[in-house]
C-alpha cells in the first residue's frame, strides 16, 4: 500500500463504506502543542493526538522523543478509534514530519493499514469544524517489530556497513550550529540528506521516481541497507516513508543525535563528508 493519500482521495474515502479514521498530529519543535490550533479547527471527524506526550517517551538518556511504551501508545491508538483492521490517516499542518511520526509507529508496532494525508492540512480546501468527535473505542493493539528499529551500536555499524542518512539540516550536519544538543556534528560515516528536499514547495513529496534518483545519487540501491536518523527521530519518520516511496525500506535510529551527543564517549564528525 501507498503510503501517502492525497486530499482527494481522502474525502473519496472518508464517505464510502470504510471510511479512515483520521488522526491530526499537529506539532511544531519547540512551540506549544498543536491542541488549540486544533480546537480551532479542524478536519471532520479528526482526533486530536500530541508528539510530544502520546508519541513519545519521556526526554533522557534515551533521547528528546524517544518511543513511547507500547503499551501506552496502544493505549492512545484506542482512544483515537484505531482498531486492528481500520484504516488510518494522518496528517499535520502541512510539513509531514509530526504525521510520519504517527505513521512509523503505527507501521512498527504491526498496523498495515496508515497512510499519511500528503502537504497536511495545508492541502485540504473543504470546510473545517470546531465539533470534538468521541470516536468508538478501538481493539488495536501494538505488535512493535514490523519495522527495523536501530539504537546507537547498530546505527554507528550501519554507517561503515551500509548507508546511514542525517536528515537534518546540512548546517548541523557539518557542525556548523546546534542550537538544541549538546554539542554539533555527525555520526562518522553519516551522509547529509536533509527531510526537507524530500518535498516540494506545496510541502508535497516529490513524485517517486524523482525520489528514487535523490536517494540513489545518496547511495542507495537494492543491494544497500538504509538507516535514518535526524535530531530527535522525528524528521528521520520523514525520510523513512521517502525512502518506501523510492521503493527502499529503511529503518530508523529513533533516539538519533539527541541520544547520540549525550555520551561524550560516542565520537563526533565535522565538516561536510561522512568522515
Amino acid at each position: 500500500m501507498k503510503p501517502i493519500i492525497t486530499a482527494s482521495e481522502y474525502l473519496s474515502e472518508s464517505t464510502g463504506p470504510r471510511p479512515p479514521v483520521l488522526l491530526d498530529i499537529r506539532w511544531q519543535l519547540g512551540g506549544p502543542n498543536g491542541r488549540a490550533d486544533y480546537e480551532a479547527g479542524h478536519l471532520p471527524g479528526a482526533v486530536y493526538v500530541d508528539l510530544d506526550s502520546e508519541l513519545a517517551g519521556p526526554a533522557g538518556s534515551g533521547g528528546r522523543h524517544p518511543l513511547p511504551a507500547p503499551e501506552a501508545f496502544g493505549a492512545v491508538m484506542r482512544r483515537a478509534g484505531v482498531g486492528q483492521d481500520t484504516p488510518v490517516v494522518v496528517h499535520d499542518g502541512g510539513q509531514s514530519w509530526a504525521a510520519a511520526r504517527a505513521w512509523w509507529l503505527l507501521r512498527w508496532t504491526g498496523h498495515t493499514d496508515v497512510r499519511v494525508l500528503d502537504g497536511g492540512l495545508a492541502a485540504w480546501t473543504g470546510e473545517l469544524t470546531t465539533e470534538i468527535p468521541e470516536p468508538a473505542e478501538g481493539d488495536f493493539r501494538p505488535r512493535p517489530g514490523a519495522l527495523v528499529l536501530l539504537d546507537a551500536d547498530a546505527a554507528a555499524k550501519l554507517a561503515r556497513s551500509g548507508l546511514l542518512l542525517d536528515a537534518r539540516a546540512g548546517e548541523r550536519y557539518r557542525g556548523e550550529v546546534e542550537p538544541i544538543d549538546r554539542v554539533a556534528g555527525h555520526i562518522p560515516g553519516a551522509v547529509s540528506a536533509p527531510t526537507t528536499q524530500n518535498v516540494g514547495e506545496d510541502g508535497r513529496f516529490l513524485p517517486a521516481d524523482a525520489l528514487t534518483s535523490r536517494f540513489a545519487a545518496l547511495g542507495a540501491d537494492g543491494d544497500t541497507q538504509v538507516g535514518v536518523y535526524c535530531g530527535s527521530g522525528v524528521s528521520a519518520a520523514h525520510e523513512v516513508l521517502a525512502l518506501e516511496l523510492a521503493g527502499h525500506r529503511a529503518a530508523l535510529y529513533a533516539g538519533s543525535w539527541s541520544e547520540w551527543s549525550s555520551d561524550e564517549s560516542r565520537p563526533v564528525a565535522t565538516g561536510p563528508d561522512p568522515l
